[in-house]
């Protein structure tokens, strides 16, 4: 079977020290994993580098796409390989170059030789002008420019033989998942939650998910906007598992026995609590949320402050400090941001006060607890749980 080369970049992964093994075997499994229904499909390291090989029968677009969304790679390229012969070396670059002249209409390039094999008696600056010199007798219509040319050819010479390559795709980055414990994130249906659940994994950590509607106040639309939301989180993570809880109880409790300006705050603090016990049935070691430091009044400091006392668990907040045009962007970037401002209510808009309290004081908040059965509300909560495991 003729098979395509792919050279796959670690990144961050190529940094650490005496566990950079257990960092590669994993982002080996995830690249694997990604790649598996492709027929050929194959990965193995070969000097701090991954080569992917699959059939070329499959299309290169769908392999780089799979490779780029998988954390932990920092770039992919198409490539060839050849010997290290010099001259054979240079009449593949030639071909090579002339497929892509025609198929991109390049007219200028300029040749970047790597010596990896440091015994190889050619260096890295005379490859490239080697290599370079072929092309040009080969592909009449090219010409060199050294400083802004339209393709940059890499020929990198190494051991088992020599690889050329010009693309490389940007890949996600980050640490590979599951190389960092595992978190539940609060989701909402809107632009935040998705963004800080996207920038945790990315640090290697397993994502759960746990989502609070108000049904029938909020529409089954609006949850299945929020399944669409993790369908796209999915696309990077793997199968991500769900956790549906019905809040308005809750809420109803809060709106009859407590200061209206409280129920946003008072309803956050149930969900911190209801989530902490979701996480520890499930080995979370910690929440992540997409709250934004004064975004809205129940993220003012003062707010956050009152919001994480009633949990143990640390509480993630990788969007904190980040302004609304940076998340919207990124929101963009992995795809999340068109189906995030769908027209759908969240739970958070049901019974919203008209002048919610922006700086909340922890023994006033606790005071209007004291109305509510905090215990058999969340135990209630917790056990009309619904689990719902989201695949790519």
């Amino acid at each position: 079977m003729e098979k395509t080369l792919y050279i796959v970049r670690c990144g961050e992964v190529a940094l650490k020290g005496m566990n950079k093994p257990y960092f590669e075997r994993i982002l080996i499994e995830r690249v694997r994993k990604a790649i598996k229904d492709f027929d050929g499909a194959e990965a193995k390291w070969i000097e701090g580098l991954m080569f992917v090989r699959v059939s070329a029968a499959v299309p290169e677009d769908d392999v780089i796409g799979k490779c780029v969304r998988v954390f932990g790679v920092a770039s992919v390229s198409p490539a060839i390989e050849t010997g290290k012969d010099i001259d054979e070396i240079g009449e593949v670059a030639a071909k090579f170059m002339s497929k892509i002249t025609e198929k991109e209409g390049i007219k200028t390039f300029k040749v970047k030789g790597k010596r990896a094999d440091k015994s190889y008696k050619i260096q890295s600056p005379e490859i490239g002008r080697i290599v370079g010199g072929i092309i040009l007798k080969e592909c009449k219509e090219l010409s060199v420019d050294v400083h802004k040319p339209d393709c940059t050819l890499v020929v990198d010479v190494r051991r088992e033989g020599t690889y050329i390559f010009t693309d490389k795709v940007r890949g996600v980055g980050g640490l590979p998942l599951g190389t960092n414990g595992r978190g539940m994130v609060l989701m909402s249906g809107g632009i935040d939650s998705p963004v800080a659940a996207f920038m945790m994994a990315k640090r290697g950590m397993t994502i759960e998910a746990v989502h609070f509607h108000s049904y029938p106040y909020t529409s089954q639309r609006a949850q299945k906007k929020v399944e669409d939301i993790v369908k796209v989180l999915a696309g990077y993570m793997g199968t991500i598992k769900m956790h549906v809880i019905n809040i308005l109880p809750i809420q109803e409790q809060i709106v009859q026995n407590c200061p209206e300006d409280e129920n946003t705050l008072l309803v956050r603090r149930f969900m911190m609590r209801i989530a902490e016990k979701i996480a520890e049935k499930n080995k979370g070691m910690m929440l992540i949320t997409g709250e934004n430091l004064g975004q809205v009044a129940s993220q003012t400091a003062e707010a956050l402050v009152v919001t994480d006392s009633v949990v143990n668990m640390p509480v993630m907040r990788p969007l904190i400090a980040m302004d609304k045009v940076e998340i919207m962007d990124k929101a963009a970037e992995i795809g999340t941001y068109e189906i995030s401002i769908q027209p759908y209510e969240d739970c958070c808009t049901v019974f919203l006060p008209k002048h919610p309290v922006t700086k909340p004081k922890l023994e006033r908040i606790e005071r209007s607890e004291e109305a509510l059965d905090i215990n058999a509300l969340v135990e209630a909560a917790v056990l009309s749980e619904e689990i719902i495991e989201i695949r790519p």
